[in-house]
This record gives structure tokens, C-alpha cells and sequence, in this order.
């Protein structure tokens, strides 16, 4: 009885590793949340996927939801039973999907972190001409100047970087190229990185940035170096890559109020999620009438 139902789990997970690519990581994860939903059906004497009806995806969700499971996890495991489902009905195992139609509480969208304009002047104000050096102050400076993910800039190639025309040509997600430009202090940055490259990387190196013994640099390496400049800078705020896209992005928007120019540089498919930095703008303007407006001010007392 409970083999039927763990063998389409077990075909499933087969499906995901070899057909769809996914990482042993992923399909470990969809093994989790499936197995979770099997453990449920047997306690509702369920022994064939057949059987569930959208009643008992919602009850299955609510009892998850009691048990302190979070938004977000519902989310995923909601995610899980519903591409399991497609897969049942793509093999002919199954009549319809039960999870569409059920959704899991919405996340609460926090804003992202940023740096003010003096906090990341602060921060790149980084001296010395050691090699690792020079080529951390072109990564922050490309960071900022351009609003690169994590991966979109270790993925770069030295052939990707136009400093005569002030451009980076970036991979990102779904394999979209877009072409960004560079700032006037990252090409300098840049142009001083490429001129010391030679002592760190090898010669078959392509890559932009490389680690100290040759070789593409790996992203923790990059999270590490730049954390460690947070602290040697004197930035309370705890530094991490995306916290330049997030900054890059929130002073874009300030000075410009573009937000379809900055959904282009920032590569995002949907617009809606260049939006939150509508929030960060508002809260800086939130900030200034505070400071500026006199209905606003609190009185001094004398």
C-alpha cells in the first residue's frame, strides 16, 4: 500500500535529477517535503495519489501551518506537491492536481539592507596597492557602480569588460545577457585590478577575478574579503555582495525616479520586484520631510 505511494515519490525524484538537471541539494529537498505529504496521507488511510482531493492538500498545508512551519516553508512544500502532481499527470497517473488553488500564507516582505551614500563612500575608500587589495577595490566598485548579483560578477570574463566604452557585459538569471554601465571610479578601479592581475591569476585564466592562486574566485572567498572590509573600514552594518545591489539600486531610484530604467539594470524579469526600492525611497523622503518640514519637526523644549 504505502510502496505505490513511495514509488512515485522515488520516480519523481528520478525525474528531477536526470530529466530536469536539478542539483542532488534540490531534489533532496523536494524528497522531504513529499515524504512529509506521503506520512500525512497514510495517516488519512490514503494509498493512492489519486485519492487526494484539494481538501486534503488545505488540511495537510493548515496542520504544517499549526505545527509551526513558516510562511516560506509552506510555500516550498506547497511548490513540491504541486510539480509532483504535474509530473503524476504527465505519466497518466493522475486525474488532476489537488494543490492548485490551495496557497500558503504570504511571506512578510522585508526590505532589503543598504548604505547611505557617506556609509559607502566610507567603505571604498580602501588604500593600499597590494594585489588583493586592488582587485577587492575594482569588485566593490564594480558592485556598486553596476548593481551586480553574487554569481553575475564572479561569472565575468575579462572579454565581458569594455573599459573604453564604460560597459560590462553580464550573464544573469535564465542565461539573459544585458550590457551595464560602469561608473567613472570602477573602470579606474578596474584599469588598476587588470594591470597587477598577472601576479594572481595564471595564464589559461579567463576570469575576471581571480583567487590568490590563480583560478576563478569562489563566492565565499568574495563574501569573506568583503566582510572583512566592512570591519576594517569601520561599518557597523554587517557587509555582503547583495548589500551593493540593494544600495546601487535605492540611490538609482532617489535621484532618478526610474524605476523602469532601474528594473533594466538590474536585470529583473518583473517589475514588481524592483518595486520594494519604491518602499526604501519612500522612507528616505519619510526621513528628509521629518528633518525639513516645520508642521514635522518636534518641538525643541526650553
Amino acid at each position: 500500500m504505502s510502496a505505490t505511494l513511495s514509488d512515485w515519490i522515488h520516480r519523481f525524484l528520478g525525474h528531477l535529477v536526470h530529466e530536469r538537471r536539478l542539483s542532488p541539494h534540490t531534489a533532496a529537498g523536494y524528497q522531504h517535503d513529499l515524504e512529509g505529504f506521503r506520512s500525512y496521507c497514510q495517516q488519512q488511510n490514503i494509498s493512492d495519489w489519486n485519492a487526494v482531493d484539494i481538501h486534503h492538500v488545505r488540511a495537510f498545508v493548515s496542520a504544517c501551518h499549526r505545527a509551526g512551519l513558516s510562511p516560506r516553508s509552506l510555500q516550498r512544500l506547497l511548490a513540491a506537491v504541486r510539480s509532483f502532481y504535474n509530473y503524476l499527470l504527465r505519466e497518466g497517473s493522475s486525474r488532476n492536481n489537488p494543490a492548485n488553488g490551495v496557497s500558503a500564507p504570504k511571506i512578510p516582505r522585508s526590505l532589503p539592507a543598504t548604505l547611505d551614500t557617506d556609509q559607502m563612500a566610507q567603505l571604498l575608500e580602501i588604500r593600499g596597492d597590494a594585489p588583493q587589495a586592488v582587485r577587492d577595490r575594482a569588485i566593490m566598485e564594480l558592485l556598486y557602480s553596476s548593481g551586480l548579483r553574487l554569481a553575475e560578477l564572479i561569472s565575468l570574463e575579462i572579454q565581458d569588460v569594455d573599459l573604453s566604452d564604460a560597459t560590462v557585459r553580464v550573464t544573469g538569471k535564465g542565461s539573459k545577457t544585458r550590457i551595464v554601465p560602469v561608473g567613472r571610479k570602477a573602470v579606474a578601479a578596474i584599469g588598476d585590478w587588470l594591470k597587477l592581475r598577472a601576479q594572481l591569476a595564471k595564464p589559461e585564466d579567463n576570469a575576471l577575478f581571480t583567487g590568490p592562486h590563480g583560478g576563478r574566485l569562489s563566492p565565499r572567498t568574495l563574501q569573506t574579503r568583503l566582510k572583512r572590509w566592512g570591519l576594517a573600514q569601520g561599518i557597523q552594518q554587517g557587509i555582503h555582495p547583495h548589500l551593493f545591489r540593494h544600495s546601487f539600486a535605492s540611490h538609482l531610484l532617489e535621484s532618478s525616479g526610474d524605476l523602469r530604467a532601474v528594473q533594466e539594470l538590474l536585470g529583473h524579469a518583473n517589475i514588481s520586484t524592483t518595486q520594494i526600492y519604491t518602499h526604501l525611497d519612500f522612507q528616505h523622503l519619510a526621513r528628509i520631510y521629518d528633518q525639513a518640514h516645520p508642521r514635522a519637526k518636534k518641538k525643541s523644549r526650553r
